[in-house]
């Protein structure tokens, strides 16, 4: 049998149509309905955050953010993440500055921040890769000097905390994103972390068309989402601690598969509680990060090369050097994770890229 990068966890199917029982029995399948006020209530609760606005999915999240903080201009943001960051910066007509990365997380290196910024400067969008936080204190130094806003996205980072605090309450606003791929989804679906009841309530009217009944307050858009992926979130939420330390366990079993081999990995730095949301392995070079993937296909074993390209080298972007983030980008391989894959396979994996390089 193949194995991807990754794979979909579903509940037990009994569990999910229970869920559909209370869909059919109150004919509310969408606008804010019952499951998605309990699912927004019970993620609140579990990430221990103040408020949650459940949306269609994380790239939306992006695009409310910017819009519900007034970003216009410039927006700084890293290269090292997936389209989707710098694409909801160009729909919401602002422009992309890349700062590049550090090389230990993979983040955004904030210690480059300062000498991007400019009168046009308005926000910083940086993204916790893979789930390893980026260097919080110090964007929010470089915020409060510069009054910008802070955008953290946060697609990787669910149930994350760093100093005993969930990583989302950085910044004014952060988003998640529960696509099928991610370690806690709804399906497709995502949300934005609000700090205040005001913003939650912005947030609320411009993810559903700007108005309440008949009173109009806002130009919003169709942000929600349904009572059928609310109902998958709510199956999936009990069980995001099992996930987790399942993730955790194939975590420690490529850690040992691999040991040896010269290979660099992003650190779990102290402080952070980590969910295991990614395994990636940083090659010495290009040519055998290649020959390694080459080798897995054959034996139908499909890594990703998360995240290639450099976005900075987009073809409709206008070029920007970062040397570090277009280095790492051709040398990082996520190997398969997901709650299924069992040691052998583990096993079988860290042998042919033993053998590949």
């Amino acid at each position: 049998m193949p194995i991807h990068v990754t794979k979909t966890y579903l509940p037990p199917l009994g569990e999910y149509t229970a869920y559909l029982e209370r869909i059919w029995a109150s004919g509310w399948i969408t606008n804010n309905g019952e499951l998605v006020l309990e699912l927004e209530k019970k993620l609140a609760e579990y990430l221990k955050v103040p408020y949650v606005q459940y949306v269609s999915n994380g790239t939306i999240a992006l695009q409310l953010a910017l819009r519900a903080l007034d970003v216009d201009g410039e927006v700084i943001t890293t290269p090292f993440s997936y389209v989707a960051t710098v694409n909801s910066i160009l729909w919401e007509r602002c422009t992309p500055v890349f700062v590049d990365i550090e090389n230990r997380t993979f983040g955004i290196d904030a210690n480059k921040i300062e000498d991007a910024i400019t009168e046009h400067t308005r926000a910083i969008m940086p993204v916790h890769v893979y789930g390893y936080p980026c260097d919080v204190n110090k964007i929010e130094v470089l915020a409060q000097k510069y009054n910008l806003k802070v955008i953290y996205d946060g697609a990787h980072a669910f149930g994350c905390e760093f100093n005993n605090s969930s990583l989302l309450n950085y910044g004014d606003l952060s988003t998640l994103s529960f696509h099928a791929t991610k370690l806690f989804h709804t399906v497709e679906g995502g949300a934005v972390i609000a700090h205040t009841p005001e913003m939650a309530d912005k947030l609320w009217k411009l993810k559903s068309f700007g108005h309440r009944n008949d009173d109009y307050f806002l130009a919003g858009i169709n942000g929600k989402n349904s009572e059928f992926h609310a109902a998958m979130g709510l199956c999936v939420l009990p069980k995001v601690g099992e996930i987790i330390e399942k993730r955790r366990e194939i975590f420690e079993w490529y850690a040992k598969g691999l040991a040896g081999l010269g290979l660099v990995f992003p650190q779990i730095i102290q402080g952070l509680k980590y969910n295991y949301s990614y395994y990636p392995v940083l090659f010495n070079s290009e040519e055998q990060l290649l020959r390694v993937y080459a080798e897995l296909g054959k034996n139908e074993i499909t890594p990703r090369r998360y995240f290639y390209p450099s976005l900075n080298t987009l073809p409709y972007l206008q070029k920007q050097d970062c040397p570090v983030a277009e280095d790492i980008s051709r040398r990082v391989l996520c190997l398969p994770l997901y709650v299924g894959l069992d040691e052998a396979q583990v096993e079988t994996i860290c042998e042919i890229v033993k053998a590949s390089c």
